[in-house]
């Protein structure tokens, strides 16, 4: 016989073993109970929480011939053919294939046509946000006024999707992610029947990574159970088979960070990639970690929020003393933005890998929370006893130190023809160069050197590049500058860092020249 996964082999089949909906299952055996059955249901929620399956033991229930309180008998004629899929009376239906104007009209024309036998004809359709706009049209009506003997259960993850006109018509039931206990506790059930032997630990893990859905969980578990097959199956091989990262990693990467170490933070990652960890879950694990050291900081009654061994708990506390909160913060934001990312990037590795450095370089961003980590950086150096001196091109106070601060560079007397030609007509000289030199040119600021020769300046990096590293573009610049002076200009090339670098190192050439244009106008 056939392996079937665990997720199938123990879907529940009654309303007793639906874990983690009390709220919808007492509403749902009340209407039973009083003979209350609507005849349109809406099932929300997020994947794995039990829609389709609730979905399936009600439509069991309406029609099985001695209905218990917890669920269908499981014994009747009713409940036999539902079971082997063969009753007329319980029609599924997936919106996600069957999304078209002619499928939902076939199900108009049959919902006309009373059961055989049974009391109700049950229309389950899963998916049902992919029905194209003329099909929810075609249901409307039946879905408003249907037959006595028709019940339309709608099930969706993606309720927002829905016409406000099938919502009005429909009784909504919102499936709530399941907790991390309550899914442990159904796992644990499981492997008892299996007769595996499993740490809790590792079932805590499983239950975490699941993010609330009983689906995910089981077919995870029965992943690493088919992975370590006839051993016991530990937190360690958990982690191994699913890819993921041990909390002790997290803490020697913050440890890393909060040193400022960003070659120990670059090892580290080292580390985690060569024994094959997805790179992807250990974006997400230590966001979490961080979640948890911040929630830490904020409360002292969090235990039950954060879900972790008094030990662990202990050591996290410890742990968040060391860094403030709004470095926290910082982290989580750097680290949610990279969790967006590098799902579907190519490069995982180098993202990581720029967002490891970022942690450890506030200074690469200009935003509040990276200033705050700047000057409790120079703080921690003053405190230590460490000499702060000023950053290179930092602008100096008359007083302030020994050495005057660096002068800007004054501009020839007098600016040759030339290059005030090339200065008056730099517009057209862009708009007439090609591409990539065009969008170079565009964001270059014009100078004079000592010399007299014409400076060019652009920002560091990819367009200074374009011209330093190749002789032809410099030629070709030349050319071009020559084409419309009609006299040979020598050009240097200077890399900048933004506008604030140019102002305090050069002088502006455009604005001097155009100054002396309107005095001779």
């Amino acid at each position: 016989m056939s392996y079937t996964a665990l997720y199938r082999k123990f879907r529940p089949d009654t309303f007793a073993d639906v874990k983690g909906q009390d709220h919808i299952v007492t509403t749902l055996k009340n209407q039973l109970k009083a003979n209350r059955i609507g005849h349109a249901y809406l099932f929300t929620g997020t994947r794995g929480t039990g829609k389709t399956t609730v979905a399936k033991i009600f439509a069991r229930m309406v029609n099985c011939e001695e209905p218990t309180e917890d669920g269908p008998c499981g014994q009747c004629r009713s409940c036999r053919a539902i079971a082997a899929g063969a009753s007329m009376n319980v029609i599924e239906i997936d919106a996600a294939s069957n999304n078209g104007v002619d499928n939902i009209r076939e199900i108009v024309e049959e919902v006309s046509y009373s059961p055989a036998e049974g009391k109700y004809k049950v229309y389950i359709i899963d998916e049902v946000h992919m029905l194209s706009i003329g099909a929810f049209n075609a249901l409307l009506k039946t879905l408003e006024e249907p037959p006595s003997y028709v019940i339309f259960i709608l099930a969706t993850t993606e309720v927002h999707k829905l016409p406000v006109t099938i919502l009005s018509r429909c009784q909504r039931y919102d499936f709530k992610r399941i907790s991390i206990d309550t899914i442990v506790g159904r796992m644990q059930e499981l492997i008892d029947t299996e007769k595996v032997q499993v740490e809790e630990k590792a079932l805590r893990y499983i239950a975490k990574t699941a993010d609330g859905s009983m689906r995910d969980a089981l077919s995870l578990l029965d992943q690493c159970i088919a992975f370590h097959l006839g051993r016991e199956l530990t937190y360690d091989k958990v982690l191994e088979v699913l890819g993921a990262v041990d909390t002790e990693v997290f803490s020697r990467l913050l440890r890393n960070v909060l040193e400022r170490d960003a070659l120990g933070c670059i090892q580290l990652l080292e580390e985690i990639v060569m024994q094959g960890r997805e790179l992807t879950q250990f974006v997400t694990d230590f966001a979490w970690y961080l979640r948890n050291l911040m929630l830490v900081q904020a409360s002292d009654d969090l235990e039950d929020v954060i879900d972790m061994s008094t030990d662990n708990l202990k050591r996290l506390k410890e742990e968040a003393q060391l860094a403030d909160m709004d470095q926290i913060v910082r982290y989580i934001r750097i680290f949610s933005e990279l969790s967006g990312q590098i799902r579907y990037a190519s490069q995982k590795r180098i993202l990581v890998e720029i967002a490891l450095i970022k942690l450890c370089r506030p200074e690469m961003e200009t935003d509040q929370e990276a200033v705050l980590d700047r000057l409790r950086q120079v703080e921690d150096k003053v405190e230590n006893g460490v000499v702060v001196t000023a950053a290179p091109g930092a602008a100096q106070q008359p007083g302030m130190g020994p050495e005057a601060a660096k002068k800007k560079p004054e501009l020839a007397k007098a600016v040759p023809e030339e290059v005030r030609q090339v200065v008056a007509k730099w517009q057209a000289i862009v708009g007439s160069a090609d591409n990539p030199m065009r969008v170079y040119l565009r964001s270059a600021k014009l100078s004079l050197g000592n010399d007299n020769k014409l400076i060019v300046a652009l920002e560091d990096g990819v367009a200074s590049d374009y011209f330093a590293q190749h002789q032809e573009n410099r030629e070709q610049l030349e050319t071009l500058l020559a084409d419309f002076t009609g006299r040979q200009i020598e050009v240097a090339f200077q890399p900048i860092k933004g506008q604030q670098d140019f102002e305090e190192n050069y002088v502006d050439l455009t604005k001097v020249v155009q100054m002396e244009i309107e005095e001779e106008e």
